[in-house]
């Protein structure tokens, strides 16, 4: 008779799988952790299963946080995701890390870089994500910004939305003046390639530099070379499981970081200076994200002006375009009520109204064109906005005024796929 924690062989329609036995929810369902790091489902009709032996969790050892006054204070403020876990091989389940020493044992390296206190601001996977978990965020950050021995911030996260909050940080938190790092991993922490322990220690690398800037900093690429910083209204996630998947897009990365503590600076940034941050966290929840394509019935449209939205945020095609044949009516009743901007489906590149009829039958019946910015960051900051401001000359200024990178002055050819 197998439990959960044997190890075992199970033989099923002609394969055989070998690993450790995990709790199922499902009756019918074998739950098996293989030595890759993965589990697979296998059903129990007909499946043969041999136990060989007892899985022996070894204890991690206990590396207590003890302060070094030679070293810098960074705060490491975690949301959730498996970067910040801690997997029991017994149940397969993951346990959140709120304790500094619990870290200690996961990424050993981190006590000869920092003194690092850990603050358990939520735990929730990054797409359960809303405005308001952003506005919380922005809350545990900034006190850990203004506590006066705390050089720098890193914010755990996970991968699907981090570049969403990554924008969300950078325009709530005005005036910083200390890094803030925003990591994640690619890689759950029990397999072989997991990515999140270098991605921390270049985070905490990056926390102590003079880089005053929001930044993602994960893997520069697929192997353990080095980390980048990029800008956090400038990132998008480009792969749904290489390491290197966050990239900048229209700007060059800050700099990149290496394991040793090396920083190679690729662009100009704020740098790190004296005073508080102001949390600026309030965000409006009704804002909506549109993906044009062939054939879109405007209708989408005049929902959220029937919902009360208060803006949209239109990913068109090209320089930013919608068939003006079939979506100018309800772009014209659109833009009396709320905001409408238009941002590109090409991720490199600016929108522009005025080289075709069709952008500018669009921006004559009040679409705003929002340069380069990237459609992800475009409905953040729009959430922000709408959250500061409510006339709404003020919010098409400041939606086209270039608050935090958001809005390049001019291309960045070497940044293209970068």
């Amino acid at each position: 008779m197998s439990s959960a924690g044997d190890r075992v062989r199970i033989k099923h329609a002609g394969f055989e799988y070998s690993g450790i036995l995990l709790e199922s929810k499902d009756d019918n369902i074998f739950v098996l952790k293989l030595s890759n790091g993965y589990n697979v489902g296998i059903p129990k009709g007909n499946s043969k299963v041999t136990v060989t032996g007892n899985l022996q969790v070894e204890k991690l050892p206990e590396l207590k946080a003890e302060k070094n006054l030679k070293l810098p204070n960074v705060s490491l403020v975690s949301t959730g995701g498996t970067i910040t876990s801690r997997v029991d091989y017994r149940t397969g389940a993951v346990h959140p890390i709120t304790k500094p020493a619990e870290l200690l044992s996961q990424i050993p390296e981190l006590k000869k870089i920092a003194n690092i206190s850990v603050t358990p601001a939520m735990s929730k996977f990054s797409e359960e994500f809303s405005p308001d978990d952003w506005s919380k965020l922005a809350g545990f950050v900034g006190r850990e910004l203004n506590k006066e021995n705390v050089r720098g911030v890193i914010v755990t996260h996970g991968t699907d939305t981090l570049h969403y909050t990554a924008a969300a940080l950078s325009f709530a938190l005005e005036g910083l003046g200390k890094p803030v790092a925003i990591v994640g991993g690619q890689r759950s922490s029990d397999r072989g390639s997991f990515d999140g322990a270098m991605n921390l220690i270049c985070g905490t690398h990056y926390a102590n530099s003079d880089i005053a800037e929001v930044a993602t900093v994960l893997h520069g690429t697929s192997s353990d070379d080095y980390c980048i910083a990029n800008p956090g209204t400038k990132t998008k996630k480009m792969h749904t499981t290489m390491r290197n998947t966050f990239r900048p897009i229209n700007s060059m990365p800050y700099a990149k970081l290496f394991k040793t503590g090396k920083i190679e600076k690729l662009r100009g940034s704020n740098l790190r200076h004296a005073g508080e941050v102001n949390v600026q966290s309030q965000f409006e929840e009704k804002v909506a994200l549109i993906k044009y394509h062939p054939g879109l019935s405007p209708k989408i449209l005049d929902f959220y002006v029937k919902e009360g939205y208060r803006g949209v945020i239109i990913e068109g095609t090209g320089l930013g375009h919608v068939s003006a044949n079939t979506w100018l009516k309800s772009i014209t009743a659109a833009t009396k009520k709320m905001f409408v901007g238009m941002t590109s489906q090409a991720n490199y590149g600016k929108v522009d109204p005025y080289v075709y009829s069709t952008g500018r039958d669009l921006f004559n019946h009040g679409v705003v064109y929002l340069g380069d910015m990237l459609a992800e960051t475009a409905i953040v900051k729009l959430s922000w906005v709408l959250g500061q401001e409510k006339d709404k000359d003020k919010v098409r200024d400041l939606m086209t005024t270039n608050l935090r990178g958001e809005l390049s002055e001019k291309s960045v050819p070497n940044g293209f796929l970068y």
